[in-house]
């Protein structure tokens, strides 16, 4: 089993260490927030005092950080880990940030003589508690083929998405898919209980027929129906409106880095955008019928 650094052990992060201990490997790791080190050394992973000094101690590195400005500054500012990594070692970002930031950093890394994975994921918080997560990984054969057992400890999907950068360009994808989805969903189930539809009437001919969908199945915003709802929680997140928007603002940067026209895409940006700034970002991202059924 190999000795791993892991960098950033918050909701994702830290169920992520753990189940890399549970399977054996050893881990070392660091969060500016002491208490997710607190909790995460509960956990088994060894508390290091830096980022720095826990890429120094494991020949592998996983990141899972908030946002471009945190990768690129942790991973190459002043004392960072690529600086810090020993020869040779993988560097592997679970982190989701925009495709610029993650082709730099790759970048980096190749000067500094370390191989590096982009790796963003897929699955939130309750796939990272289960090693369900799906894992899209943008950078060379080598290192996607060197770093999947690693992957493997902590989901069950992995997938080598191509070139550097193209694991995010794959989850921005993905998510702009999901964001736009969810709201068709809230839409119709609206509009099916204004014209007199049982929402479970609805669902039973709706997931069964041309409107079925992962959102649907899944997510669905209407309670008591899915069982993995956050809908029969009052919405407490798995994946957060407020999440949401970021992934949405990445899916329209990167298009308009592309020239790619993605006129539902910035339409849905901008509800989640106008939900989040009503105040529900803490509240799930399926709570976006709220909206929907006031408007």
């Amino acid at each position: 089993m190999a000795d791993i650094a892991f960098i950033g052990l918050g909701n994702m992060g830290g169920p992520m260490a753990r189940n890399l201990v549970q399977a054996g490997h050893g881990v070392v790791g660091f969060d500016v927030a002491p208490a997710a080190l607190q909790a995460a050394t509960a956990n088994g992973v060894e508390p290091a005092a830096s980022a720095a000094e826990a890429a120094g101690r494991a020949p592998i590195v996983i990141t899972m950080l908030p946002a471009g400005a945190q990768v690129r500054e942790v991973h190459t500012g002043a004392g960072g880990v690529i600086a810090a990594a020993g020869e040779g070692a993988l560097l592997i970002d679970c982190s989701t940030i925009d495709v610029a930031s993650a082709r730099a950093v790759h970048a980096a890394a190749a000067e500094a003589g370390h191989e590096m994975l982009d790796a963003p994921v897929s699955g939130g918080v309750a796939g990272a508690d289960a090693a369900t997560l799906t894992f899209m990984a943008g950078g060379s054969e080598a290192a996607f083929a060197r770093a999947k057992p690693v992957l493997a400890a902590m989901g069950r999907t992995i997938v080598h998405a191509g070139a550097p950068g193209n694991g995010q360009a794959a989850k921005v994808c993905n998510n702009m898919i999901l964001g736009i989805s969810m709201i068709a969903v809230a839409e119709a189930f609206t509009l099916g209980e204004r014209l007199g539809l049982e929402p479970k009437t609805f669902f039973d001919i709706a997931s069964k027929a041309s409107a079925s969908c992962w959102a649907m199945l899944n997510h669905l915003p209407v309670p008591g129906i899915v069982e993995t709802s956050a809908a029969n929680r009052d919405f407490k997140p798995g994946f957060s409106a407020a999440m949401m928007v970021k992934d949405m603002g990445l899916s329209q940067e990167a298009a308009g880095l592309a020239g790619a026209a993605t006129p539902l895409g910035a339409a849905a940006t901008a509800l989640y955008a106008q939900f989040v700034e009503a105040g529900h970002g803490e509240l799930d991202y399926s709570a976006i019928i709220k909206l929907i059924r006031e408007a």
